[in-house]
């Protein structure tokens, strides 16, 4: 019988990716010159953590090993396509009903590395996204090695030569080290905090897509194993003729159906937050915006009205004699404070 190792032939572009196009390919499907396995794997981890600015090491180090795990998923995808087709081989010389269900059995693992590759594809968006920061963290590097620069030589120069006029100069150099230092030192924050966000977004979708179907897949798989008959047999009795052909090919083309029709917006598995997670998660979003928007103190002043029969003169004010007098006072023990002060000192 005829059998195809891929639900991909000729399919349409599915409703997830009519509403997110897929990335490109995945950089890490090139350019092998390292290698596919552990030497490359280990090598591009300890040099990414020995090169480069300090300020980025860790993150070069970080954004080298999400490279090996997604080499290491090319891997398992690329070996699970070769196992649904030697599955798929092997069910050809078993009964019927094994024959057919193991071939479409190797389809619908097929399809699963395939998800796998297409999941490389996007979790590559993230490993890119996370490694802008890196750059950026690289080009910030610079303003803190001069600023440190300046001020280790003025404290050299204030310890040789503490009258140097050069100290000035420099003093002058590391004032304006210092702004471009904390300009920079603002946009690397303002940017981390947007690309993890960005970052960890791409991720956690590409992820939650990815199992979702994995568990379609897995479903329509269970759903096949019920046309295989294992009911015990004895010794030269034969099994009913398997009757199941389009059984099969029917559950596989609800589970191609069910794939291209999924979109993120009718995933089966929801995260529903607790009352109290949800609770400090607003009071934290409320706190933040309060700290954007500053302290609003409108209602400290009461409006003034337009009735000018409720204004009053200074002098008729209750208590205003009393803070006459005091301000008299004041002013009275001021001036002649200032005479004392002006009087010629005896001889």
């Amino acid at each position: 019988m005829h059998r195809t190792y891929s639900m991909r032939q000729s399919r349409a572009p599915t409703a997830s990716q009519v509403e997110n196009p897929p990335p490109p390919m995945s950089s890490t499907k090139s350019n092998r010159w390292l290698g596919k396995g552990g030497f490359g794997h280990a090598f591009r981890k300890n040099a990414a953590g020995a090169f480069g600015p300090d300020l980025a090491r860790k993150l070069s180090q970080l954004v080298k090993m999400e490279k090996n795990v997604m080499r290491s998923m090319e891997l398992v995808a690329r070996e699970r396509m070769e196992v649904a087709q030697q599955l798929s081989i092997w069910g050809e010389a078993a009964d019927e009903d094994v024959s057919d269900v193991t071939d479409k059995l190797g389809v619908l693992i097929y399809e699963i590395g395939e998800l796998e590759d297409m999941f490389v594809d996007r979790y590559d968006q993230y490993r890119v996204t996370i490694k802008s920061i890196r750059n950026i963290e690289a080009s910030v590097q610079p303003s803190r090695d001069r600023k440190q620069k300046i001020t280790d030589e003025i404290a050299k120069l204030k310890y040789k030569d503490p009258n140097s006029p050069r100290i000035v100069v420099l003093e002058q150099e590391l004032v304006r080290a210092e702004a471009e230092s904390l300009v920079a030192e603002a946009q690397l924050s303002n940017i981390t905090r947007e690309k993890v966000k960005a970052a960890f977004q791409y991720q956690f979708d590409a992820l939650r897509e990815h199992c979702e179907k994995v568990a379609i897949v897995a479903g329509y798989g269970k759903h096949l194993l019920d046309l295989i008959d294992d009911a015990p047999v004895t010794p030269g009795e034969t099994r009913p003729a398997y009757d199941g052909y389009e059984a099969s090919k029917a559950i596989i083309q609800d589970c191609e159906d069910a794939l291209s029709n999924w979109v993120s917006s009718k995933a089966v598995v929801k995260s529903n937050m607790s009352q109290r997670s949800r609770t400090l998660s607003q009071r934290h979003r409320d706190n933040a915006s309060k700290n954007r928007d500053g302290v609003d103190l409108s209602s400290q002043d009461q409006p003034m009205t337009g009735d000018r029969d409720s204004w009053l003169p200074a002098d008729q004010h209750p208590g205003y004699e009393e803070d006459v007098d005091d301000v008299e006072s004041t002013v009275d023990v001021e001036q002649r404070g200032r005479e004392e002060a002006r009087e010629p000192i005896a001889a």
